[in-house]
């Protein structure tokens, strides 16, 4: 896994380092949060797992991997010892905005399935997953990931739990979920991690997220503070425009096959595995509205807007409703939008090398606890990966033949 982490200026040597140093800067951390010295040494154990290679990261692994005789003192970190993940959530963020706060950062938030058998583990339940890209029983984690020009990591989870859950109090209560807890759609879930990355002073400017959070709560939660936006929405999503010249109404799909050909341009929402992703792009400026319209906290005009994205090969439509400051580019837009991709790769990173999904815990706070370790691994690995990229490369003296009789070049003119 440290091999992985370089690809610019940081000698493996130097990355060990960094991976030694941070490591124990993020044990340190989490130290705190447990009152007995053998719970924080599990902990510690739990993370040197979650960055090894082991390909299964389950509780019998980890044992196997910290020497213990068993699984018990894993099970008892992420059931019945007393510690507060939401803590450790807080400790993960502020980790985070250290190390990779950027200018004009955007905060992603999507889902992930994890999938399970039985009925018992907390939030589980036969429910669409885009991980299997079917209805299928699992649990659905909602995530916030904080991306900048110098990396991308989690800050933010809950666990979804449906209907049939938060409307039986025994199943609930054999689950130990919190008595506070009630049901809450997953737009809501969304607004709530975005209000407590306000209040702890994260520094962001955009939120990008896929049509599930597209519409009214997300959107009224962003005007209140003062955040951009480019959100999915559906193709039937209606749109209309006052003061601007074509008025424009319709639904998403109707407009985009209404615009002139001098409406697209050719666009990279980013590099992906096999280069720049370019698109064609089209933007309708909607309406302007003055900030003391929506209570932002900012003076200024902002302007709503439908974005649209086609593809080369099928001309297939994606649409997205839009918030910004008013005289924001398009170039800008198609760039937040673009970040979609990060908490995807994030996902499939932390499914696969840090065993987010091999979650053997059935309680509301085990599934919370796991979560926010593999988070605090990962938001670790970001850091890492960023400060390693960024070191300088070492200069190497330039090899001469202290045997030669010939002397310096007469072509350069410099000395050995």
């Amino acid at each position: 896994m440290i091999q992985a982490l370089i690809s610019g200026g940081a000698s493996v040597e130097d990355t060990l380092e960094l991976w030694a140093s941070s490591l124990r800067d993020v044990k340190g951390r989490v130290r705190p949060l447990f009152t007995q010295a053998r719970v924080a040494a599990s902990a510690g154990d739990f993370l040197d797992t979650l960055l090894g290679n082991e390909p299964r990261k389950t509780g019998w692994m980890r044992a196997e991997a910290a020497g213990d005789p068993g699984p018990w003192r894993q099970q008892a970190l992420l059931g019945r010892g007393r510690w507060d993940a939401d803590v450790l959530r807080d400790v993960v963020r502020n980790y985070v905005v250290e190390h990779l706060a950027g200018d004009d950062a955007v905060l992603v938030i999507d889902e992930t399935g994890f999938l399970k058998q039985g009925r018992t583990s907390c939030g589980v339940g036969r429910q669409y997953t885009g991980s299997a890209g079917k209805i299928t029983n699992c649990q659905i984690g909602v995530f916030a990931a904080y991306v900048s020009y110098k990396g991308h990591a989690f800050i933010d989870r809950a666990l979804y739990l449906p209907k049939a859950w938060t409307s039986d109090p025994a199943r609930m209560e054999a689950a130990h979920v919190p008595d506070t807890i009630a049901f809450a759609t997953k737009p809501t879930l969304a607004s709530a991690m975005i209000d407590r990355a306000v209040a702890a002073g994260v520094p962001f400017s955009w939120v990008a997220a896929d049509s599930v959070y597209g519409v009214g709560e997300v959107e009224k939660t962003l005007r209140r503070a003062g955040r951009g936006y480019v959100l999915g929405v559906n193709s039937n999503h209606w749109f209309g425009s006052w003061s601007t010249a074509p008025l424009i109404a319709g639904e998403a799909k109707d407009i985009a096959q209404d615009l002139p050909a001098e409406a697209w341009q050719r666009l990279s929402a980013g590099l992906g595995t096999k280069g720049e992703r370019l698109y064609d792009w089209a933007y309708c400026p909607l309406a302007d509205l003055d900030a003391e319209e929506f209570d932002a906290p900012t003076p200024g005009l902002w302007t709503r807007g439908l974005l649209i994205r086609r593809g080369i090969a099928d001309g297939e439509c994606a649409y997205f409703t839009t918030w910004s400051p008013h005289g924001t580019s398009i170039d800008t837009l198609v760039r937040v939008e673009g970040t979609r991709r990060r908490i995807e790769e994030g996902f499939e990173t932390a499914k696969n090398e840090l065993g987010l999904d091999h979650n053997e815990t059935r309680s509301w706070h085990g599934w919370h606890r796991h979560v926010s370790l593999v988070m605090l691994a990962y938001a670790m690995m970001a850091a890492v990966r960023y400060r390693a990229n960024a070191i300088t490369p070492k200069k190497t003296k330039r090899r001469t033949d202290k045997n030669s009789s010939d002397g310096p070049s007469k072509k350069s003119g410099a000395s050995p």
